[in-house]
């Protein structure tokens, strides 16, 4: 096998090793970075100049997966890597010292507010997104898995609906993984609310959170990712809530803050998010506990 050959087969190799969105994520990063001005081999002088160029303006932990993306742009066409040069180091330690490399919180969406949420729909825009919004919820799903979901992966059971995840952020070998939603008793139960919007939107095969036009017709097409965080937005400010601070990670961090209140075994919440360890739901779990037992009531209550 000649060279070239050797190199492809290497390249594909590399870029099936990411997961799907991170693969769209890095690609859109090289496209920003050579819309800058950059080149694919870089120099480290380069790429040190281009986080410059973006320092206060992108958020260091953005500037720290485009750095990452650069890397795995030239890895993958055999090329060696500047990021691991001192300047380029240097420059990005620099800028996480001046502007912080704290991430943004997101807002989670707690029960009552879900619930709040789902009684102000109605229709048939209303039936599908209280059934994506539950459905979102109790799956803990990313907007990309949420908008993923094709009838072909729901399997209902006398306990509930798993729903099958061909692909996933934290499933990098892409073997896929199943989340179980059980029915709950009562108006908010996000199997039933599934089941109806299937059942009243006639959709048997395909994407199953669909647009809707402005004249109420279905397409044949999957909501966007973007389209999942708009209309969270939209609720949360329906129901009078800092709609700014929600997104369409806001259902997902939702699940885990309402679980940890809850007191459910952290092991449990992983088995729903599919994180690997507590170290993520640690953060928000933190979130959740900062008024418990709290000193200050301690000493005033006594």
């Amino acid at each position: 096998m000649d060279t070239a050959m050797v190199n492809e087969v290497l390249a594909r190799y590399l870029q099936a090793d990411l997961a799907t969105n991170t693969k769209l994520a890095y690609s859109n990063d090289v496209a920003h970075f050579k819309q800058w001005g950059g080149v694919i081999p870089a120099t480290a002088e380069m790429v040190a100049m281009y986080l410059a160029a973006f320092a206060g303006v992108l958020a260091a932990a953005t500037l720290t997966r485009r750095v990452v993306a650069i890397h795995h742009a030239h890895i993958q066409h055999g090329h060696a890597s500047p990021i691991h040069h001192a300047m380029v180091k240097s420059t990005m330690q620099g800028i996480k010292r001046v502007h912080g490399s704290a991430q943004r919180k997101v807002r989670p969406i707690y029960k009552q507010q879900l619930e709040d949420m789902v009684d102000v729909l109605h229709g048939l825009k209303g039936k599908r997104d209280k059934a994506l919004l539950l459905i979102g919820f109790a799956g803990a799903f990313r907007r990309s898995e949420l908008v993923a979901i094709q009838v072909e992966d729901l399997s209902f059971v006398e306990e509930g609906v798993v729903i099958h995840l061909p692909h996933s952020k934290t499933d990098q070998q892409g073997v896929g993984q199943d989340v179980a939603i059980p029915y709950i008793k009562g108006k908010y139960c996000a199997v039933k609310a599934l089941k109806q919007w299937l059942r009243f939107s006639a959709i048997h095969h395909g994407a199953v959170f669909r647009g809707i036009t402005r004249y109420g017709k279905l397409s044949d097409k999957a909501l966007t990712p973007q389209s999942v965080a708009l209309l969270i937005k939209h609720y949360a400010k329906a129901i009078g809530i800092h709609w700014q601070a929600v997104s369409g990670h806001s259902l997902r961090v939702g699940l885990v803050t309402n679980a940890a209140r809850a007191k459910v075994d952290t092991r449990k919440i992983r088995q729903q998010t599919r994180h690997q360890s507590d170290a993520m739901l640690q953060r928000y779990i933190r979130d959740t506990e900062l008024f418990i037992n709290h000193p200050v009531k301690a000493i005033w209550s006594g």
